[in-house]
């Protein structure tokens, strides 16, 4: 599960040019943007990551001006956004650990305090509109598909070390997948499995395109017990259709097969046979800490725009093959999230 308020250290700090009160703290990957001599290399703080929704107590008021959100999915609370301070980029909110009583001195760095402190997953309507009627949690072969932010963990770079690794761009859409094991055909959402009632914009996509019987069909002349397929869900109404598309289109980013993700060519057949369309492919290549050895090389890495000329998402990094990270205690993956996509589109 995502940390969106954890225990960290601060790693740097730097005067902002022109500016007498601020100044830029680093926080693992992270930079952010914070009152001048507040911290100091070395000290604990309590880092907030961006897409963090902060409840509604005195520690934050001070945010109420500029990131104050009420919504009938969410609730209210302030949430924590990619912000500009005299040209620089503050991504995420640190605290000092006093503010916060609940929270001892010695808590240990690396600490996730989000349940503690009350905090949420900040969700925008649209996404939380589009799946349809639920029908129950995700089925066991469908996980959540949150990739960690290179920011978050940039110890993750090294791990591609000698590895041979492909690039593909991070589409802006709703979370959607498919899958069939023993209990049937499944149509899920980010977090749900949702009925086959004509409420899913997701599921007719399904329905028109055959996806049951080829999922089925291909199960049996393999003789695999169970397969599934995740992607982003883009269409006009999501996202506000930041790809410029007409119609409804599904990529796909994983594959899993008798319970195990997929290398980038097998992926690649099984689109193929199942006439599914993937994700782009940017970038197939070896050692990726020589090429991009750090967070920043990486942030340029991500930066450009999808074909009709939207601001692109940015873009994720996996192995060809699957190798299991100790770092995120699950298959090696990371996602890079392009600064001028969020500073443009976060709401």
């Amino acid at each position: 599960m995502r940390k969106l308020a954890s225990i960290q250290v601060i790693n740097g700090v730097e005067p902002i040019e022109g500016a007498d009160r601020i100044e830029l703290c680093h926080v693992l990957g992270w930079q952010c943007v914070a009152n001048k001599g507040q911290f100091k290399v070395g000290d604990k703080c309590v880092y907030f990551e961006i897409d963090s929704f902060l409840p509604v107590r005195p520690q934050f008021e001070f945010l109420r001006a500029t990131s104050y959100r009420k919504t009938n999915v969410m609730g209210e609370g302030f949430k924590i956004k990619t912000m500009k301070f005299r040209g620089q980029i503050s991504q995420g909110l640190i605290q000092p650990l006093s503010a916060f009583s609940e929270l001892a001195a010695d808590t240990e760095i690396g600490t996730d305090v989000t349940e503690t402190l009350g905090v949420k997953e900040w969700e925008i309507e649209e996404r939380a509109t589009t799946g349809g009627t639920i029908v129950g949690q995700l089925p066991y072969d469908v996980p959540h598909t949150d990739e960690t932010r290179v920011q978050a963990c940039p110890e993750l770079i090294q791990e591609f070390a000698g590895l041979e690794y492909y690039i593909s761009t991070k589409m802006d859409g709703s979370s959607h997948s498919i899958s069939l094991d023993q209990n049937g055909f499944h149509v899920t959402g980010h977090n749900y499995e949702y009925k086959d009632d004509d409420t899913s914009d997701f599921y007719k996509l399904v329905k028109e395109r055959g996806y049951e019987s080829a999922v089925r069909n291909y199960l049996e002349t393999n003789s695999l017990q169970t397969l599934t397929i995740q992607g982003e869900f883009c269409a006009p109404g999501i996202q506000n259709n930041r790809l410029k598309l007409l119609k409804p289109e599904w990529y796909v980013f994983t594959v899993r097969v008798n319970g195990q993700r997929v290398g980038l060519r097998k992926m690649q057949e099984i689109c193929t046979d199942l006439n599914l369309t993937m994700v782009p492919i940017e970038e197939v290549d070896t050692d990726l800490p020589t090429k991009y050895p750090t967070v920043e090389s990486l942030l340029a890495r991500s930066d450009g725009q999808y074909p009709n000329g939207g601001k692109k998402e940015g873009i994720v990094i996996r192995p060809t093959e699957p190798v299991f990270s100790t770092l995120i205690s699950a298959s090696l993956s990371m996602k890079v999230v392009n600064n001028n996509y969020l500073l443009k589109n976060e709401d």
